[in-house]
């Protein structure tokens, strides 16, 4: 499943020399996974995997993050509900302050998981619907009934009182559905719609000819942008970093400074989070700026996550936007978008590089 951010983003303030505060941490807790999706970050299969940390490690782990910052922890995976103590990690994360969130499926979320899960302090589920209709989101997922299966766990996360949100990757085979899945999400009472840009690593390689182009991703985050005020979501482009550059570059048109009150969080977060505000832990307790840049910045199970967060050379290249590289390097919109470090090491091999799928030439 992508990791999705599974609450609104927050503001990478810089907290020091070369520091950044920590604001959302998603955790692959698992790679195991009951579905077969096509653009699978992880490529996860049903498992078992080995290395994943084991309970007191889990709890360890949260201590750590805890004493960095008490930020929003997504539990991710794979299928974080094919662990047998995922409420136990997600109760002791709760316990510890932080904000406890969950990337799931939905396919195994009954009437009594859903309760237990509200009970262990899960504050909101982020489900993936990648079409609008059963027959195209279960051929994307590789599941029959994998639609009807997360619709169930919807309802059944709704009567627990568990807020959701709905994640969409876009490609050039649902481009044309995201009107609907919105408009689904609305009537299905989602609090949030996130769109995922397809960034091509683990099993979405495969489908890399399925990514949209420049031109569509720019058509598509201006769209995006012309839902603001017409729909009850909250709306998060992610993955898709140029989308602050479109939201300042519309306002401006619009003679709007983009301020906390005119635009909410998309005011004070930036573009690419990865390493600045965002990070990503694999099963294995592999520290990465997120999931699909495959960049080991640390090891969890060998040194303390605050060392990792705080000390990891690659932490600090990204966190100097100077550092960034073509027309990256030059362009006025570098401190709000950054441009998509992960498609950018796919492309190049230099996560520093500019964004492959930008249109956009700087000013300067």
């Amino acid at each position: 499943m992508t990791h999705p951010h599974a609450s609104t983003a927050h503001s990478p303030h810089s907290s020091g020399p070369g520091q950044s505060s920590l604001r959302l941490v998603a955790w692959e807790i698992t790679r195991n996974c009951n579905l077969s999706c096509v653009h699978c970050r992880a490529a996860a299969t049903r498992g078992p995997y080995d290395g994943e940390l084991e309970t007191h490690a889990c709890y360890r782990l949260l201590d750590q993050i805890a004493d960095v910052g008490s930020c929003i922890v997504i539990l991710t995976g794979g299928e974080p509900l094919l662990r047998a103590d995922i409420l136990d990690v997600a109760t002791y994360g709760t316990s510890r302050g932080l904000k406890m969130v969950m990337a799931t499926n939905g396919t195994l979320i009954n009437e009594s998981s859903a309760g237990k899960m509200a009970a262990a302090g899960i504050q909101r589920i982020s489900i993936s619907l990648d079409g609008a209709t059963a027959e195209f989101h279960d051929a994307f997922r590789g599941v029959p009934g994998a639609f009807d299966a997360a619709l169930r766990g919807i309802d059944h996360a709704k009567s627990a009182g568990i807020e959701f949100q709905i994640n969409t990757t876009i490609t050039q085979s649902n481009l044309d559905q995201i009107p609907k899945i919105q408009d689904l999400a609305v009537s299905l009472g989602a609090v949030a719609h996130h769109i995922f840009l397809l960034v091509p690593t683990g099993r979405g390689k495969y489908i890399a000819d399925q990514a949209i182009t420049a031109e569509e991703y720019e058509t598509t985050l201006n769209w995006f942008y012309d839902q603001r005020g017409k729909t009850p979501l909250m709306l998060k482009a992610t993955c898709a970093p140029h989308y602050y550059r479109i939201l300042r570059q519309r306002s401006r048109a619009d003679g709007i400074d983009v301020t906390f009150q005119t635009h909410g969080l998309d005011a004070v977060t930036r573009g690419c989070l990865g390493g600045t505000g965002f990070c990503f832990i694999s099963h294995r307790g592999v520290v990465q700026p997120c999931g699909f840049l495959d960049l080991n910045c640390g090891d969890v199970t060998r040194q303390s996550f605050a060392d990792v967060w705080n000390q990891s050379p690659i932490f600090l290249n990204l966190r100097n936007f100077d550092n960034l590289k073509g027309k990256c390097g030059i362009c006025e919109y570098r401190k709000v978008c950054g441009g998509c470090r992960a498609r950018a090491y796919e492309a190049t091999g230099d996560y520093m590089a500019e964004e492959p799928l930008c249109l956009y030439e700087p000013k300067r």
